[in-house]
């Protein structure tokens, strides 16, 4: 027979499942909502070095206080695996699983949210069979290296309750925050251009030479990490070198310009661009890479309805001469928004000479500090957890107890791929690269583009 207290708790079970099926929970997905004070446990898939030298350090700057626990990790190289195994042991003070790949880990049922930080192009059917599993995920960005992979991620998670947050820092960062409200608030005025730039002077970015050479194929799962790309023969700089590698990765558009490329489409509310092109090349850094060392591209945003009005995009990066500086110059007729600086200020605005010549009035925009000019993004992945990923991550796991969208869902991420896709268009047909709407498949050259 069952005591009065079990009688109270089975009776607030079944009265809160009532509850959560009227409002659409299904008894699998209620049994898996986290209470305030329950442990939260958490996976990593990918041991990369973006997990341990950003996304960890984030993650241990909030756990203790969130009650977020690392109880896992999944990795098809058994190298990586057990460092990763073995560092997360050390810095969680207790036994970590280790497995050989995500079937593993899911059928565990060890896990209630994992980090997905493995190669570019998997992001997109990583989360896919995260959400499938139950579990909450952090995506690190590109979302999507193909429309194919795009729409299928889009379509998993929004068929599921899970929280989902795309890594796009920028959403959560203070100074982000105060240019997306500023604009907002029509004190900027029209966008008229936004030029983005990303220059780097690094020979071995992105080259893992040494680990290369230790990597076997025999020590990994070559078919599991190609997933749905074409078959082809061993390659271990594919494996480890793949943001040189196309369709492995676009290279320079998946990597950097999708989180400069997302700050328009939360600044100006439109989804993507309305054109693209570009132009660039392997100038400097003849490795054996296939991915462009340099190239600029070439944007169109406004309204689909409405051609005559609208504003231009630039992208334009470099790996053989930077600083490694990201910048970001949003321009009005009144003057610029700056996020270097995190100023808005009058600087080309239209000034009372040239308008009155014209019998205009003149259009100055004020001199705003948007936040403090020390939070900026932090472009390398080894600054031990920057600011802005450290509040990107938190915004995930209070959602994960809140169950309140995060700042970057999954819509972030499915517009920011199209653009990156159609980036990735332009360069490789020389063709002007569209979207079609009714089809969301990118065009260039009047044909649905493939890779």
């Amino acid at each position: 027979m069952p005591n009065r207290r079990q009688f109270i708790q089975n009776t607030a079970k079944a009265s809160a499942a009532v509850y959560f099926a009227g409002m659409g929970f299904s008894a699998k997905s209620y049994g898996r909502i986290i209470g305030a004070n329950d442990r939260v446990r958490v996976g990593a898939i990918g041991f990369s070095d973006r997990f341990r030298q950003t996304l960890f350090p984030c993650f241990s700057h909030h756990n203790k206080e969130l009650n977020f626990d690392f109880v896992a990790v999944s990795d098809l190289w058994s190298k990586r695996r057990e460092e990763g195994v073995a560092f997360l042991k050390e810095k969680m003070g207790h036994d970590i699983f280790g497995y050989r790949n995500n079937e593993e880990l899911y059928a565990s049922k060890n896990v209630d949210a994992v980090f997905v930080a493995t190669s570019d192009f998997q992001h997109a059917l990583h989360a896919i069979e995260a959400v499938k599993a139950g579990c909450d995920a952090y995506v690190e960005k590109p979302f999507a290296e193909t429309m194919e992979d795009n729409r299928a991620a889009l379509k998993a998670i929004k068929a599921t309750d899970r929280i989902v947050q795309i890594g796009s820092q920028r959403r959560s960062g203070a100074n982000y925050i105060a240019a997306d409200e500023f604009i907002k608030s029509g004190k900027f005025g029209p966008i008229t251009m936004v030029e983005l730039t990303w220059n780097v002077n690094q020979p071995g970015r992105w080259r893992r030479p040494s680990l290369v050479a230790q990597l076997q194929e025999k020590d990994t799962d070559w078919k599991r990490f190609l997933l749905n790309r074409p078959f082809e023969k061993w390659d271990p700089r594919k494996y480890l070198e793949y943001r040189l590698f196309w369709p492995y990765s676009s290279g320079l558009p998946g990597q950097w310009m999708s989180h400069q490329i997302d700050t328009v489409h939360w600044f100006s509310g439109l989804q993507h661009p309305r054109s693209v092109v570009a132009n660039g090349g392997i100038y400097m850094w003849k490795d054996g890479r296939k991915n462009w060392d340099t190239m600029t591209a070439v944007f169109e945003y406004g309204p689909e309805n409405d051609p005559t009005t609208g504003f231009q995009v630039t992208f334009l990066s470099r790996q053989h001469n930077g600083d490694e500086n990201p910048s970001e110059l949003y321009y009005s007729n009144g003057g610029e928004l700056n996020l270097i600086t995190n100023k808005v200020s009058p600087k080309g605005g239209l000034r009372k000479n040239f308008a009155e010549a014209m019998g205009m009035k003149e259009n100055l925009l004020p001199d705003v500090n948007l936040a403090d000019a020390s939070v900026k993004a932090v472009a390398s992945a080894s600054t031990g957890g920057d600011s802005l990923t450290s509040g990107h991550v938190r915004n995930w796991m209070e959602c994960i107890r809140s169950r309140k969208q995060p700042n970057a869902p999954v819509e972030a991420g499915y517009n920011h791929s199209i653009a990156c896709i159609m980036v990735t268009a332009a360069s490789r047909t020389g063709s002007k690269a569209t979207f079609n709407e009714k089809t969301q498949e990118v065009m260039a050259g009047g044909k649905v583009f493939k890779y």
